[in-house]
């Protein structure tokens, strides 16, 4: 009964997050173009579903302001789009903005389109990423909404599966996980990567909580670093 209601506290404590931070995207700027300056490695960010590049904006200043340039893909909306049709916008983007050393920072859906989108590279301009709370092994929860953009999240749903199976870019990515995530009851830690679980609960604080920041921002040196050494 405790545990039951510790739980029911997270998800209110989230959904409350959730929604300030929502309301907070209204103060926005119209464009992302203001993200796009920087000398260190280009990053790319990718929302979850139902979530627009906005909603992500406090990871993306905080990148920004360590000297990366950011880019989105406003094209995604609010990311109901199936996932290789977001990776394949992933990719789009990257080759029309001469895009290459690329770092995908992305939120649950979002790096599903990003692990696609690194097996489908290539002209293999994607180095690396960090995933936030992402469902590699796909989440039950995706029964309770019955709408577009859900049913592939299943966690036999065949892209899930064959996701799973295909590990030759698990080890470039770094993937951040929580101590209870009540949208992925199955974790969202992945075989092959680098796991990190973060010290609080919520899928969506995850985006934006002060340890997460600090935990993003790290990751996406330290995998720099990786791919520098890689390279000499």
């Amino acid at each position: 009964m405790a545990d039951s209601a510790h739980r029911a506290l997270w998800w209110a404590k989230d959904y409350a997050w959730a929604a300030i931070a929502a309301a907070a995207t209204l103060a926005a700027p119209a464009t992302p173009e203001c993200y796009g300056s920087g000398s260190l490695r280009p990053v790319m960010v990718l929302p979850g579903v139902f979530e627009s590049w906005r909603f992500l904006r406090p990871l993306m200043q905080r990148l920004h302001q360590r000297g990366h340039p950011v880019h989105v893909i406003e094209e995604l909306g609010a990311n109901r789009l199936p996932i290789a049709g977001g990776a394949a916008l992933v990719l789009d983007a990257a080759r029309h903005r001469g895009l290459t050393d690329l770092m995908v920072v992305a939120h649950s859906k979002g790096g599903l389109m990003g692990k696609l989108a690194m097996l489908r590279d290539d002209e293999q301009r994607i180095s690396a990423m960090v995933t936030i709370c992402t469902p590699f092994a796909g989440s039950s929860r995706a029964r309770l909404l019955a709408v577009a953009g859900t049913a592939e999240l299943l966690p036999d749903a065949p892209l899930i599966r064959a996701l799973a199976e295909q590990r030759q870019v698990d080890h470039r990515i770094t993937a951040l996980s929580v101590r209870y995530d009540q949208h992925v009851p199955e974790g969202t830690t992945l075989a092959g990567a680098r796991n990190v679980t973060l010290p609080f609960t919520g899928h969506f604080r995850a985006t934006a909580h002060p340890r997460a920041l600090a935990a993003i921002a790290d990751a996406v040196a330290d995998q720099s670093s990786r791919a520098a050494s890689s390279n000499e």
